[in-house]
């Protein structure tokens, strides 16, 4: 995962990197992009911590400290989606107040600390490494990570193999496979479990189809859309009627990203550029200098305007988070509201998000840290229940493909299609195989530094360097030498 709008809360948020997950409070995506191998280097570049090679294994500590006679369950999260997952869908949880819950004779605290200027992050860092000698009511029992940065704690003794709790592989079997890769450590044990998969489509404003296209339909759109050079052609076509293709050349860096040949940066530790991530700089300076997309940030006030018919916006991509959580689907006079987006894969299928439930070394929970996990992310009668009620894309093929071929599932915002095919499709093409612990503190720094190219104050060449002293910086002993002037 109505509290503060993640649009709202997030207007100063950055760019992520490859992943990003989801909420009402859909979570800023700037974060500590240095996956420490222990938590005392306390987060990153927002409060000064020392930055870890991100490549080094981390140990297979055997010392899990795990009871059951807790009677207090502390979970520390950016949002209330994952509260609100299981009020809605965690049978026995009864709400105290918006902060508070029961459930039997154990209380419930959320500790809720919002992803700006990284304070979540840095929430963690501080306090997950006492949490072993933490007071019984002071413990933290659950905490939640996105894949951005989830090997900063996957990889350290934080974190519980959810083994430790009793869950095992045959519990988990049935989810989607790359949802358990991206919280597995380096020593093979899985970290976390989540209810939701991430694939992403292309939404448009059907009005701007039908006036610039001449057809709302799926297959019209589609073959306007079909790659990246056609996107720009429609862009231009676009234009003319007065719409944006896309709020934000910030909106495609995810599905350029996300189709990368190589990683960031190699076995040598030298970095690298990959060549689609270059075509998305040279398609967004194109978009740019045109004026047929902006440089705002992503959940900015200016980003959020092409919600609304007025904003004159025709596509945003994402996957099905983006429209529950941010598309203002329950404000009157969203284009969500009256059920104006459709739906078509694009010029390339990609993922983005995803919310990972971890459990606390230290936890004193473990019976009902283990329930909540297995009921919100393996009953499948739940996973149903939150694609019916929420919109989701939950973590279970079965699940996912029966509702795609469920004729009365019908999505509101999508002007009463099922659109979960295209997801369903897409999921299938989700490739981790260059995904580093690099990638989010990479990707950060390069978007910085081609927004200055993109607006004109800076030459390719001078936006390249400065991403390079930006990540050696972040990653010291990585070689940049290719990226320097």
């Amino acid at each position: 995962m109505r509290k503060k709008a993640l649009c709202a809360l997030l207007s100063v948020a950055m760019m992520a990197s490859m992943f990003t997950a989801c909420g009402d409070e859909k979570k800023e995506e700037k974060g500590s992009s240095t996956p420490t191998k222990q938590a005392e280097n306390n987060g990153g570049e927002n409060n000064g911590g020392e930055s870890t090679d991100p490549t080094e294994p981390a140990a297979d500590t055997t010392d899990w400290k795990v009871s059951d006679d807790g009677k207090v369950l502390n979970v520390y999260c950016w949002n209330d989606e994952f509260q609100r997952r299981v009020k809605d869908h965690y049978a026995g949880y009864e709400e105290v107040d918006a902060t508070t819950g029961k459930i039997g004779d154990v209380t419930v605290n959320w500790i809720i600390t919002p992803s700006d200027d990284n304070a979540y992050q840095n929430k963690l860092d501080s306090t997950l490494p006492k949490n072993v000698d933490a007071k019984a009511d002071d413990k933290v029992d659950i905490f939640l990570v996105e894949a951005d940065y989830a090997l900063k704690y996957v990889d350290t003794d934080v974190s519980l193999p959810v083994a430790e709790l009793g869950i095992t592989d045959a519990d988990v079997a049935g989810q989607y496979e790359y949802t358990k890769q991206i919280v597995t450590a380096s020593t093979g044990k899985l970290k976390g479990v989540s209810w939701q998969g991430c694939p992403g489509i292309l939404f448009y404003n059907r009005e701007a189809a039908k006036e610039v296209l001449g057809s709302d339909d799926a297959e019209t759109v589609q073959a306007a859309v079909k790659d990246w050079d056609t996107y720009v052609e429609t862009a231009a076509k676009m234009n003319e009627k007065g719409y944006k293709v896309c709020s934000t050349v910030n909106d495609t860096y995810r599905v350029y990203s996300n189709n990368v040949s190589k990683p960031w940066v190699t076995a040598d530790k030298k970095l690298q550029l990959d060549d689609n991530i270059k075509k998305w700089v040279d398609d967004s300076k194109k978009l740019v200098d045109a004026g047929y997309a902006s440089t705002d940030a992503l959940w900015s006030d200016a980003w959020k305007a092409g919600f609304y018919p007025e904003g004159k916006v025709f596509s945003y991509f994402g996957p099905a988070w983006l429209i529950n959580f941010c598309m203002a689907a329950e404000v009157e006079g969203s284009i969500a509201n009256q059920g104006g987006w459709g739906a078509c894969v694009g010029p390339q299928s990609f993922f983005w998000g995803g919310t990972w439930i971890c459990a606390a070394n230290g936890t004193d929970n473990q019976s009902l840290v283990k329930d909540i996990m297995l009921t919100l992310t393996t009953n499948k009668d739940v996973l149903k229940d939150i694609v019916v009620k929420d919109d989701d894309f939950t973590n279970s093929p079965e699940v996912m493909e029966a509702m795609a071929k469920d004729e009365t599932y019908k999505s509101a915002v999508l002007g009463g299609i099922n659109p979960l095919q295209m997801y369903c499709d897409g999921v299938k093409t989700i490739d981790l195989s260059n995904l580093s612990a690099y990638d989010q503190g990479c990707t950060e720094e390069f978007q910085t530094a081609m927004k200055e190219y993109f607006d004109g104050n800076s030459t390719y060449e001078e936006a390249l360097a400065a991403f390079a002293e930006a990540v050696s910086e972040k990653y010291p002993g990585l070689d940049v030498s290719a990226f320097e002037e």
